[in-house]
């Protein structure tokens, strides 16, 4: 197996899953987002910038790989930096595979097409990109409110109210979370992530007390780009003082779920997986 790794502690889960599993995993970190801790727990690793498509397929092919998955998150507002792409200088394989996005201008550089740009450059040399997912489906939450607090009648609404326009944001692949309040949003994802997000709407809503709704695409491809959660999002959630974390069972990643319900149930905050069926009835403004 090979593995592309982003930031995270979720490549980490995966990478352990698979060597439990007996699979070979040669692995490639992407340069300011992989742990170091993966060289430890991987058969091989190596460095890559962003655009170094063609390293990467270098270093799967010389250990026979033909199959590869993506875990953890890549940071895109990296690309917007000054002098971004002289640290992530690309080689030919790259120039070849971003070329219709960063210099024709043919392709935008939306999640979706940029990923679907990477997977065409692995199948076109013999390799099956598959959902990390496929390897560790218990990370997958399960329909439930994973807290001792459920959402009250208001809150309720408010996760109605962000449901509805996380999902069009997804639709027009612009991001994954909202913040919500009194059935008014307080900011939206975009290429900053969720954290950011988050700490935006405390900044707006100093009095605190409002819903994140974190939902996958409704054109979602497992393959990347999961939806994930972890310490780290109710860490930011408590300190913006957010109360409420709203996510998609079945298509939503928990790392560590165990220590997050018991973070959660200690400063009084509520999670909930739900699906599109508790909408029935309800439309855009959650009546």
């Amino acid at each position: 197996m090979g593995l592309i790794a982003g930031w995270g502690r979720y490549p980490i889960v995966v990478a352990k899953a698979l060597v439990s599993e007996g699979a070979q995993v040669y692995c490639v970190g992407i340069k300011d987002h992989a742990d170091p801790a993966l060289r430890e727990i991987c058969h091989g690793f190596e460095w890559v910038g962003l655009g170094k498509v063609g390293q990467v397929l270098r270093a799967f092919r010389r250990h026979g790989v033909v199959q590869v998955t993506m875990a953890g998150k890549v940071h895109k507002v990296l690309l917007y930096r000054r002098w971004a792409w002289f640290h992530h200088l690309p080689d030919w394989q790259g120039l070849r595979t971003f070329y219709p996005h960063f210099i024709a201008r043919r392709k935008n550089l939306q999640d979706d097409s940029l990923l679907g740009s990477i997977v065409e450059a692995f199948h076109n040399a013999g390799m099956t990109m598959k959902p990390a997912t496929d390897f560790v489906p218990e990370l997958l939450v399960k329909l439930a409110c994973l807290t001792a607090r459920q959402p009250s009648a208001a809150e309720h609404k408010d996760i109605e109210f962000g449901w509805h326009l996380a999902k069009e944001m997804g639709r027009l692949d612009v991001g994954q979370s909202v913040a919500v309040k009194d059935r008014s949003p307080l900011a939206i994802e975009a290429v900053e992530g969720t954290d950011e997000c988050i700490r935006r709407a405390g900044s707006l809503c100093k009095s605190g007390g409002f819903t994140i709704v974190k939902v996958a695409k409704p054109q979602q491809d497992m393959r990347f780009d999961v939806p994930t959660i972890g310490i780290g999002t109710l860490e930011n959630m408590v300190a913006a003082g957010g109360k409420v974390l709203a996510v998609e069972a079945g298509r939503t990643i928990i790392i560590d779920q165990d220590e997050v319900v018991e973070f959660a149930n200690r400063n009084k905050l509520v999670i909930v997986a739900l699906d599109g069926s508790f909408l029935q009835g309800s439309g855009p403004s959650g009546e």
